[in-house]
């Protein structure tokens, strides 16, 4: 596409967004399914299109960081720490959100989780429309994340109204999540961003303590979530496979014959290569008519912390 046709179909884009239209958006984490999220109607359009239910909160996405007074009520030293480091990236902060934000976004919650896409094309668009816009991932809820605009295609269709192709996802899982409370930090969900580099950066970050009756504080937060329509089963050692089984792995294995399919994920085990390649490579194993999904966890560091997360989750069906 031509400089001339992007910036038309961003256009066409922004006046989507503000009218109350659903945009499919590219970011380096997923893609994801943008509505303005100051208007309770568009974020309404959000819910129905994905089947998601209203007790999960959605991630609002801004131009840059200058734009947190328009959706949160304060913004305290340790966030901008965080988002002068992490900003623009997969980061989301949860903060007391503003008067503004529609509490359909943060499902009641006082809080909502804001960040800034480290995308172009998106950021393009944001500044056209002038608006924030809640946007979580562009697939049918609790199914495996779109990382191409072909995977938004292919799970919702005509639910989308404009689907901008940013091409494949850069870091191609979801965003980390902190929660941030005065100079205390808690991590809710992993992610896009190690969480050793941020320790790094602030120190010891707090684990919530939540029980599975527990509303979620944040996306991503459900034990099913993030899966296969084939059923997946997370393995420590690989058994014989059963027939028409599919295997999920971070580099070859040697016992890897007699699967019907096999997804490398890294030849040299670069977790943030792995990464990248995580959801499309589910998505594949999930189109090739497997009776099951077998997948060998990653090494429980960096961003392989994020990747058992989503294995953990998908597994949980």
């Amino acid at each position: 596409m031509n400089a001339a046709d992007q910036t038309t179909e961003l256009q066409q884009a922004a006046e989507m967004l503000k009218s109350g239209g659903l945009v499919g958006i590219p970011t380096e984490t997923v893609y994801g399914l943008a509505a303005n999220a100051l208007d309770p109607r568009a974020v309404a359009r959000i819910f129905a299109a994905k089947d998601r239910p209203f007790f999960d909160p959605l991630i609002v996405h801004l131009a840059d960081v200058s734009w947190w007074p328009r959706v949160v009520s304060e913004f305290p030293p340790l966030a901008r720490r965080l988002a002068d480091r992490f900003w623009p990236g997969p980061l989301t902060l949860i903060l007391p959100k503003s008067d503004a934000v529609p509490d359909l976004v943060t499902s009641g919650l006082p809080t909502v989780g804001i960040r800034v896409p480290d995308h172009s094309l998106t950021q393009r668009l944001l500044r056209l429309a002038d608006l924030p816009v809640a946007a979580p991932s562009a697939n049918p809820f609790g199914r495996l994340s779109p990382t191409t605009a072909e995977h938004v295609r292919q799970q919702l269709g005509d639910r989308v109204d404009v689907i901008l192709d940013g091409g494949p996802c850069r870091v191609g899982v979801e965003s980390t999540i902190l929660g941030i409370h005065g100079d205390q930090a808690t991590l809710l969900r992993p992610g896009g961003i190690p969480l050793e580099e941020i320790e790094a950066l602030i120190g010891p970050v707090q684990r919530p303590e939540r029980s599975l009756q527990d509303k979620p504080m944040a996306p991503g937060m459900l034990d099913s979530h993030y899966a296969p329509r084939t059923p997946l089963k997370i393995v420590e050692v690989l058994p014989s496979p059963p027939l028409r089984a599919g295997l999920l792995a971070l580099t070859a294995d040697a016992n890897a014959s007699g699967f019907a399919a096999v997804e490398v994920l890294s030849p040299s085990g670069d977790l943030i290569e792995a990464a990248a390649n995580f959801f499309q490579a589910l998505h594949r194993l999930d189109q090739a008519r497997l009776q099951v999904i077998l997948a060998l966890p990653f090494p429980d560091r960096g961003l392989g912390r994020a990747l058992n997360d989503r294995l953990r989750r998908a597994a949980n069906q």
